[in-house]
């Protein structure tokens, strides 16, 4: 049996329409496999979408807490949650158009759904149907990962998956892991009006970001009323009628802790299970996803693999660009490699941390001579009019160039894009230095923090000296 189809796609997320819409349009025969009966991925359902329009409508309502403090007469009503949620319904479904079956059908791909299993490195099966192409790949995501805790399985649980179907606001809500996606809700349903209570068994919140800026955003959060526990882990869970009880273990010591509701956000792990890889010879890397190379093709060069099943940096914009690589080298057939020098990501917490390039601690393992330069909200004009001034920016720098940056700020998933542009583009910092920056911005703290690298030397004594020796000697 020959190949039938140029290429297929087994999985519906980002990474996988974005290939599906190129090769499509330029019009190889193309299949598109999904398991979930709709496409968008979780992104769109479960994920970015969804968490950010719940986080909006929590902003509003914490804002409204915070008028008298601007001198504006304004409480926080109450929250009706059912309301919340239907408005994230409606961002969903307003997206969703974009990722409508009937428009990749036009583009003269046959979108499939159904779960796919591999047949051979070459044929995938499909409710029975069977599917041979020239090329694969997959893009089948990720999905929660449960912690061992003891009775979870009996407890209402909820994920990032069943979060946003909920219509009544829990008075008590516990969030088990300190990461991303448990930190943002946690604030967001915090502000909603929930009494909050985040357990992280590990030393520090957000351990992949710069370890100073997450302690900084820990003390703000608590300060706005979440009771955030690290080094506390959770050992047993307990349904009652009306209530669940945690049982939390802390240096040695074991308490309980009743609450109404519990999400669950202790990481993620690659859709992989139901595909029958073995059949096709693929191996998994040490975080249980797809080992690939740089030009993201797995142990069969035909079949390749991105987004969150390949376990490398599982954000949206990763399987966007991921599929890029993939479109140059499967579709043009021009090879083309990863490059994850420049990889931005923002928890959007308030205020927003977001990172891109090297870290501190990475800079630092690499033996690179760095300096550091840190500059404080605070110092910025529009954080103190704004009444916004937790946060800072920390930049690693290495001979006159950043190598990264990590900033705590509002907005700062906006403005780290200037500084992804500087990394990429390898703009000397002086450069930043001197650039015109709209004043009064937040994105000023980037001419900031740069001119101050340069004040030492500067107003430095011998610059201070030469200083002298030109307005004596010119006219």
């Amino acid at each position: 049996m020959g190949h039938k189809q140029d290429l297929v796609i087994v999985g519906g997320g980002v990474g996988g329409l974005v290939t599906a819409s190129v090769a499509g349009q330029l019009g190889l025969k193309v299949t598109l496999i999904e398991a979930s009966g709709k496409l968008g991925g979780d992104c769109l359902h479960y994920g970015c979408i969804p968490s950010k329009t719940l986080i909006k409508s929590a902003a509003m309502r914490h804002a409204a807490s915070q008028g008298p403090r601007f001198g504006v007469n304004t409480h926080a009503g109450d929250t009706d949650l059912a309301a919340v949620m239907a408005r994230v319904r409606e961002a969903i479904a307003h997206i969703q158009q974009h990722d409508d079956p009937d428009r990749f059908r036009g583009y003269g791909i046959d979108v499939r759904f159904g779960t796919a299993a591999f047949v051979d490195a070459h044929t995938v099966a499909v409710d029975g149907a069977l599917i041979q192409g020239r090329r694969l790949v997959i893009s089948t995501g990720s999905r929660p990962t449960l912690p061992p805790i003891p009775g979870l399985e009996n407890v209402p649980y909820w994920t990032n998956e069943r979060i946003f179907e909920q219509t009544t606001l829990p008075q008590r809500l516990a969030v088990i892991g300190g990461g991303p996606i448990g930190m943002e809700l946690a604030q967001a349903f915090n502000r909603l009006g929930s009494a909050v209570t985040v357990l992280e068994a590990g030393a520090q919140i957000l351990p992949k970001d710069n370890d100073a800026l997450s302690n900084q955003l820990l003390s703000a959060l608590r300060d706005e009323g979440i009771d955030i526990r690290t080094h506390t882990s959770v050992t047993k869970a307990q349904q009652h009628a009306d209530h669940t009880t945690l049982t939390l273990a802390h240096h040695g010591d074991n308490t309980p802790l009743d609450v109404d509701a519990v999400l669950v956000a202790t990481g993620r792990r690659p859709n992989l299970d139901a595909l029958a890889l073995e059949n096709a010879g693929l191996a998994l890397n040490a975080q249980g996803g797809l080992s690939v190379d740089r030009r993201l093709r797995t142990a069969q060069r035909h079949i390749f693999a991105c987004g969150d099943c390949i376990g490398a940096y599982p954000f949206t914009h990763m399987a966007e660009y991921q599929a890029s690589i993939i479109i140059s080298n499967a579709v043009f057939r021009l090879p083309k490699r990863l490059n994850y020098e420049t990889v931005p990501w923002v928890t959007y917490t308030d205020p927003e941390l977001a990172q891109v390039g090297l870290t501190q601690a990475q800079a630092e393992q690499s033996g690179l001579k760095i300096q550091l330069v840190n500059f404080a909200l605070a110092d910025v004009d529009r954080a103190v009019a704004d009444a916004a001034t937790v946060g800072e920016l920390r930049l690693v720098v290495h001979r006159g160039r950043i190598l990264g940056a990590s900033l705590l700020a509002p907005h700062a998933g906006e403005i780290i894009h200037e500084l992804a542009l500087a990394i990429s583009a390898r703009v000397p910092l002086r450069h930043l230095a001197g650039m015109i920056h709209a004043y009064p911005t937040l994105a000023q703290i980037i001419k900031r923090a740069a001119g101050s690298h340069y004040a030492p030397s500067l107003f430095s004594a011998r610059t201070r000296t030469l200083v002298k020796w030109l307005n004596r000697l010119l006219p």
